[in-house]
């Protein structure tokens, strides 16, 4: 097992014992940061001194990139993406058996290097550089070679090895040419480009989708698709196949849908990548979801959520027992919201378990099971087993059927407190919907304790957020007359730069919580009418969507066309 780098810089003489516990009560302020950075940052160790340390613990070599003559043509190899992404830069070639020596700005997290031979196909050997002179060397090495996806198409277009399959018949299955295009420098290049660009830009999704006489790829950033410079048509197995040699899928089999994935270690952090393919009338469609834990903020005060129902909120996942309901559409961000709940609740004295489909994100602390219907594996199926592991809380990822619900409501009956997703339009419809499910109603009084509703909408940009005065139609559109839109204040995104010209940057949740009460309870027996039961929650203090959506407005935090798109106009 490797020293520590604390010990090994005492162990040098360039740190005492003293100074090491300064530097270890200085981390602790700021769990993220590197012992190293935080002992220059301290003044107490120059960088090349923890350089040299580091090269000690890991058994690698220390250079200095400053001087170094670095051949153009491994510019080929590792492109400034790659480069730029795995924070690494190519430093020379062995011309015995061609392998590449990289020199790397974070050589502590072991799994950048296996990440970077996803994408060459080269062997690689690494040494160490400090993390300012890796950027120099990126810029100086890459300066005027810098490649679009535009330019790797053009590159595709004029390569004569993938123009001699462009005739080929599609019905026909020739795993050695599909193979040899897969394997094909430009096709890596386009896959390995998109892959980290959309990674760069915090893109949720991509879409490759081939149709009749085009092949497009497209990309999912902040809840909207974005198209990308489509390739040419007849790249469409090659490209397909090259995402299924990732993920460990067969390319051989074309007829059925595959799931698989791909990890990545980029600049410390974990990206997993979920691959879908799905035989369509004109080939392939494959989408990767991307899960990136540095874009999803798993904290509940980073999620957007008002102070005053984030303290409701605090309360009411306390209670010891009871069903707390999270509703909204696909994608609304109710996973995030769960997780981010659960990761406050992870304490030691608290067994939690939870059972979804599929575990997006490994918390540590949490006993997560993943479901899978094909062997069994059901949510009623795992919910039963969890009741016999004695856990405190539970996360069932979706209640889709009144057998899960059923189970739930005994879980929550025997003195556990469980949290479950619906997919209703608010708040109030999720007890509808439960009785539409066929729960009985004093069984959904006695358990149900609150529901949240939830939808994402984008935030403007801060670089080029503007202030205006919207039209009489724009208000009448959030039911505003136009002496009460005089009176607040409306903003916008002009376009940027750093939002991509698109006036937005990032995503919020817009909130609506609920409480039950005795009134509410018995209006739910006496089987009140939607309506009813919605007007009565809000005066008891629910906040609608709208009406939540309308203040994140007036604070300049998202704008008009957002809420106009997610929520619908209350009948007051």
């Amino acid at each position: 097992m490797a020293r520590r780098l604390g010990t090994v810089l005492v162990d040098l003489g360039y740190l005492d014992e003293e100074q090491l516990w300064k530097v270890i009560e200085e981390q602790k302020k700021n769990p993220g940061e590197l012992i190293g950075k935080v002992a220059t940052r301290l003044g107490l160790v120059s960088e090349d001194r923890v350089m040299k340390a580091l090269g000690e613990q890991l058994g690698m070599k220390v250079v200095r990139l400053a001087d170094m003559a670095i051949p153009s043509e491994l510019t080929e190899i590792v492109n400034e993406t790659m480069a730029t992404a795995f924070k690494v830069v190519p430093i020379s070639m062995n011309k015995k058996d061609k392998s590449i020596k990289v020199a790397m700005a974070e050589p502590q997290n072991l799994g950048t290097l296996d990440s970077l031979r996803q994408f060459v196909t080269v062997p690689l050997e690494a040494v160490i550089a400090t993390e300012d002179e890796v950027k120099a060397a990126i810029e100086r090495l890459y300066a005027g070679k810098q490649q679009s996806i535009a330019d790797v198409v053009k590159e595709i277009e004029n390569d004569k090895v993938l123009t001699a399959h462009r005739n080929r018949n599609e019905n026909t299955v020739d795993l050695e040419a599909i193979e040899e295009m897969a394997e094909a420098a430009p096709v890596r290049k386009l896959v390995n480009m998109i892959l980290l660009l959309s990674i760069r830009d915090k893109a949720s999704d991509i879409h490759f989708e081939p149709f009749e006489e085009e092949y497009k790829i497209r990309y999912r950033v902040d809840g909207v698709l974005y198209e990308l410079v489509p390739p040419p048509k007849h790249l469409s197995p090659a490209i397909a196949s090259r995402l299924k040699v990732m993920s460990n899928l067969d390319i051989a089999e074309r007829r059925l849908p595959q799931d698989g994935r791909i990890e990545l270690n980029l600049g410390g952090s974990q990206v997993d990548i979920r691959v879908s393919t799905l035989p369509t009338l004109f080939g392939e469609s494959v989408v990767l979801r991307i899960l990136d834990r540095t874009v999803v903020q798993l904290d509940l005060n980073k999620i957007g959520m008002p102070t005053d129902t984030l303290a409701v909120w605090r309360t009411l996942i306390e209670k010891p027992n009871g069903i707390i309901l999270v509703t909204g559409p696909t994608s609304s961000g109710k996973t995030t919201t769960l997780y981010a709940t659960l990761n406050e609740l992870n304490k030691v004295e608290d067994k939690i378990i939870t059972t979804e489909e599929p575990v997006e994100y490994d918390i540590d602390g949490l006993v997560q099971v993943p479901i899978n219907p094909e062997i069994g594996v059901t949510f009623a199926a795992a919910l039963r087993a969890i009741l016999r592991q004695d856990p405190d809380k539970i996360l069932v990822g979706e209640t889709r059927d009144l057998e899960t619900a059923e189970i739930s409501i005994q879980a929550s009956l025997t003195g556990h407190i469980v949290f479950t997703t619906l997919h209703t339009n608010d708040a109030p419809s999720a007890i509808t919907r439960l009785r539409d499910m066929g729960v009985p109603t004093f069984l959904i009084t006695a358990t149900i304790e609150g529901v949240l509703a939830q939808r994402l909408v984008r935030k403007i940009c801060n670089f080029c957020r503007t202030e205006f005065t919207p039209s009489v139609e724009v208000g009448m559109e959030i039911g505003m007359t136009m002496e009460q839109m005089l009176q607040k204040k409306f903003y916008y995104g002009k376009g940027c730069e750093k939002c991509n010209n698109t006036g937005y940057k990032g995503r919020m949740g817009i909130y609506e919580l609920l409480l039950m009460n005795d009134t509410l309870r018995e209006m739910v027996v006496n089987e009140s009418s939607l309506d009813d039961f919605r007007s009565a929650c809000r005066r008891f203090g629910m906040r609608t969507l709208r009406e939540t959506g309308l203040t994140q407005i007036h604070q300049g935090l998202t704008s008009i066309e957002e809420i106009v798109r997610e929520t619908i106009l209350d009948d007051i």
